[in-house]
């Protein structure tokens, strides 16, 4: 394919426009088109509205032709938040928390991030890459045209630029975007046990400058967390990050009401992930200084802990974002269908509001709002065609995939009753 494409007749064209981050009210905005046409371009959106006013455009030479007569069309979903690029897994651990033990328990007890961390260290840049491209292609089942991958899973020089690298070669030849974030205090290490000042000091002098130096991240990340890192250990590292020009981004407020909420806000980062425990101040801080609040509810579904109350979040004027967390502890899921109804059955989200948390606050959250996550002329043609006449039945239909053809650029990517399902060369 050429990357010109036309797609007619949809029973629903789910656009989502929007060039930012929508708050509050505007997030159940979906500006739906009955019977909608798109007119892609060389990967470029051109031309959206209704078939019949589209109609004189719609027989061009050169271009491929998709009829989505009883079917819903959406922009490509955006996963803003996972972990996808690890060794190992964690699977006595998920049984270690069924038998009663949490998860900071088994943290300091050896387990937790420290086990992959083990496992990432051992494994080759072509056993990730491998491993990688598995969890990518099952994203893209999903309908997930772009992606955040963090590393952490190193929490040493060379195998955080190990998966940044694997990661940068993975978004070279998958059709999923992969947006890096730079995740090196994600946990202390053994060898700095006690010591998590000096681990800060070491990440700061020693493994940032040269992840800026190679452009291999946008993003600089922290688990801000009470026995992992303080506020006062997060703002350190961030303000360094800063000046190197990463975007920022925090583990916030997930397990304890630490204070990372006021903190994402102080700072200015792109986005606050987790937030179980967020404070009304810091919810206010946040919706104030335009802090984009990314809601992980599978992590919450895993662990058994109470959601993020997104009602009250997108009611203070918040703008939400939903992502999978997808990593091997705490949420071993790429299901993106999962999620949506998480956040519809128990977190208060209305559908129309996880579907723009799932696609243009989630691009937001990736700083991309301007090029991906609605349809809108202008912006890359990333599309997901439905097999059903509606968006709603994608939390109906319980942690199964809706996605019947994805669009990546312009070009047919996965076709789920295609030959191969996948349709892309590497």
């Amino acid at each position: 394919m050429t990357g010109n494409l036309i797609i007619k007749n949809a029973a629903e064209l789910v656009r989502c426009s929007g060039f930012k981050a929508k708050c509050g009210s505007a997030m159940s905005e979906l500006n739906i088109i009955a019977d909608g046409a798109v007119i892609i371009e060389n990967g470029v959106i051109t031309a959206v509205g209704e078939t019949s006013e589209l109609a004189p455009k719609l027989e061009q030479p050169g271009f491929e032709v998709i009829d989505a007569s009883g079917k819903a069309v959406l922009p490509g979903f955006v996963d803003p938040h996972t972990h996808f690029v690890f060794g190992g897994y964690r699977a006595e651990e998920f049984y270690r928390r069924l038998r009663g033990d949490s998860y900071m328990a088994i943290m300091e007890s050896g387990g937790g991030i420290v086990n992959t961390v083990a496992a990432t260290r051992a494994a080759s840049e072509s056993e990730l890459f491998e491993l990688g491209k598995a969890r990518l292609d099952s994203m893209l089942s999903f309908g997930v045209t772009t992606v955040e991958g963090k590393s952490g899973y190193g929490l040493d020089e060379h195998t955080e630029i190990k998966q940044l690298e694997v990661m940068a070669e993975l978004d070279r030849r998958h059709p999923t975007d992969v947006v890096r974030t730079f995740l090196g205090a994600h946990a202390v290490p053994k060898e700095y046990k006690g010591k998590p000042d000096d681990f800060i000091d070491f990440i700061i002098s020693q493994v940032m400058p040269k992840v800026a130096e190679r452009r291999l991240a946008q993003f600089c990340d922290i688990f801000c967390e009470k026995n992992v890192f303080s506020v006062e250990q997060s703002r350190r590292l961030l303000s360094k990050a800063k000046t190197l020009g990463f975007r920022l981004k925090l583990h916030a407020d997930e397990i304890v009401s630490l204070g990372g909420a006021e903190l994402a806000a102080e700072l200015g980062a792109v986005s606050a992930d987790h937030l179980l425990r967020a404070s009304e101040k810091g919810i206010a801080d946040m919706a104030k200084a335009g802090v984009i609040a990314v809601l992980l509810p599978g992590t919450a579904f895993s662990l058994k802990e109470n959601y993020a109350d997104a009602r009250y979040m997108i009611d203070q004027g918040c703008a939400a974002a939903l992502a999978t967390d997808m990593n091997p502890g705490t949420c071993f899921s790429e299901s993106l269908p999962l999620i949506f109804a998480l956040a519809t059955l128990y977190m208060g989200m209305r559908p129309e509001e996880a579907v723009t948390a799932m696609t243009l606050n989630a691009a937001a959250a990736l700083d991309r709002a301007d090029r991906i996550g609605s349809i809108d002329p202008g912006k890359k043609g990333d599309i997901v065609i439905l097999e059903f006449p509606s968006y709603k039945y994608i939390p109906y239909h319980i942690g199964i995939s809706t996605v019947e053809k994805v669009i990546k650029n312009g070009k047919l990517v996965f076709d789920k009753h295609g030959a191969g399902k996948q349709c892309y060369q590497n």
